[in-house]
């Protein structure tokens, strides 16, 4: 067996990285969902537009309109006094009517526009406080909602009594939010700092292994899928968890579970996006390999390796397919993207080093040569099977 010098080290290091970045994953993901307020309000409409949330929003806002303003004491100012002992027969029906209207109303866009402003001002007044500081919880206010849905049954007028406090829902309270400003304001830094770190030393694992850095390299691939598949564990046992002690009742539970497919739907695409790189990384050590299939596709690749232009443009047509089919989230982005073209670029001249050195007689003259006689072998044995 082959000697490979600090190899406890490299593997060291390969864990250490691999745990920095199972770290740096889970920031990235909150520092864009609470950070991000395009993000915040894209999540928010994915959510009412899911059946069991949108049934679970439309109880609360019907609950809030008919708990926090007594309709039955208004019917009956509104009603003649010979007619006041309908109020309460009335009021229930506006109750069973409001139920089945609510969930229709949430479907409709002037509704839904109202849910993203809200989700929006939300999210501005959370960032407002991380950057400037205060202790004003941060709540979503549905009280526009409501009034669109008591105008819907009827009951305008009483819902305009309704107390400022009644339609938001607290999504940060005081007591949370000192704690909850320390932890938000260190996301930003920790996101791309833990990212860069665990880059860092994996690279620095891929030098330390003189000798043997295409092992390494495999290596740190397949720590890439393992930190992608722990956080895709990770997130489904926390979703059971927090399912499970959020769900007041058996009849919230799916809201709750489809709430936290949604709202991690991006940490989701974080550990695919893990799973992905590794398996790259891990195609790219293979064909690095010096026997086996690895060594015989890279000699047919090394007459297109071989010219540099030709190479190049190979690769563009791929980061133009990539650009375009964005399997990871790092495509969509601006500074991902340029990240994944550096190290695609690098690959890529190690890739033409290695294939010229092993293989000096295959020229793009050769290869074309090769090809054309093999597309030739082809077109003969189909005409002669076809004459058969």
């Amino acid at each position: 067996m082959r000697k490979r010098p600090r190899r406890r080290l490299v593997l060291a290091t390969i864990v250490v990285a691999a745990i920095v970045a199972c770290l740096s994953v889970f920031a990235i993901w909150a520092k864009r969902q609470l950070l991000e307020t395009e993000t915040w309000t894209e999540t928010s409409s994915k959510l009412l537009e899911d059946e069991e949330i949108r049934t679970a929003v439309s109880g609360y806002l019907v609950d809030t309109l008919f708990t926090e303003v007594d309709v039955q004491a208004e019917l009956e100012k509104a009603l003649p006094p010979q007619a006041d002992r309908a109020a309460g027969p009335i009021a229930g029906a506006l109750r069973r009517l409001a139920d089945d209207l609510a969930p229709r109303a949430l479907e409709r866009p002037r509704v839904q526009q109202l849910w993203e402003e809200a989700n929006r001002q939300a999210q501005s007044t959370l960032l407002a406080l991380v950057q400037k500081g205060g202790s004003e919880p941060v709540t979503l206010d549905v009280g526009t909602i409501v009034d669109q849905l008591a105008e819907q049954v009827g009951i305008t007028g009483a819902a305009q009594k309704l107390p400022p406090e009644a339609a938001e829902i607290v999504i940060l309270d005081n007591d949370e939010l000192v704690a909850a400003q320390d932890t938000i304001d260190l996301l930003e830094t920790l996101a791309w700092v833990l990212a860069t770190i665990a880059l860092l030393l994996f690279a620095l694992a891929i030098y330390l292994a003189s000798g043997w850095r295409r092992e390494a390299l495999r290596s740190v691939g397949f720590a890439f899928i393992a930190v992608g598949v722990a956080v895709l564990v990770v997130r489904g046992v926390a979703g059971n968890y927090l399912t499970d002690q959020l769900a007041s009742t058996a009849s919230v539970e799916p809201a709750a579970e489809n709430t936290w497919e949604i709202g991690t739907s991006l940490l989701a695409e974080g550990g695919g996006a893990m799973i992905f790189y590794g398996i790259a990384i891990v195609l790219g050590a293979w064909l690095a390999s010096p026997t086996g299939i690895g060594r015989s596709v890279r000699r047919e690749l090394t007459p297109v390796l071989e010219r540099r232009e030709i190479a190049y443009a190979a690769l563009a047509g791929l980061l133009l397919l990539l650009l375009w089919w964005a399997p990871t989230p790092g495509f969509e982005r601006l500074l991902p993207s340029i990240v994944l073209i550096v190290l695609l670029v690098i690959g890529l001249e190690s890739l033409r080093r290695q294939a010229i050195d092993d293989f000096p007689d295959q020229t793009w003259e050769t290869g074309t040569e090769r090809w054309r006689g093999a597309a030739q072998s082809m077109l003969e044995r189909r005409g002669r099977a076809g004459r058969s």
